[in-house]
């Protein structure tokens, strides 16, 4: 994959980058090197690879998962206008 002079206008235009003739055709070649890099690690084989979070090996912090109701129910309604039971009451909207 390359990229043409166009395209970098266009991208620029895009991203809202004003840019010069000359910077275009030094962007155009700047793009050209990352694409072209990024295709020779295409070439790379990774099938036996495990994906990693990390170079260094780590356990990541878990917490136990406890469901619970929260016992929030009273401070949740406690500024609303009217409740009853733990729910909001609000007006008839529909008749």
């Amino acid at each position: 994959m390359s990229v043409d002079l166009a395209t970098v206008k266009r991208v620029a235009k895009l991203a809202r980058i004003a840019v010069t003739e000359e910077e275009a055709a030094k962007m155009e070649g700047e793009l050209n090197t990352i694409l072209g890099f990024v295709e020779q690690l295409d070439e790379v084989d990774v099938s036996g690879v495990e994906a990693m979070t990390s170079v260094t090996p780590m356990e990541m912090k878990k917490r136990v998962d406890e469901v619970t109701d929260g016992d929030k129910a009273d401070d949740i309604v406690a500024n609303a206008p009217a409740t009853e039971d733990n729910f909001f009451l609000v007006p008839k909207v529909v008749e």
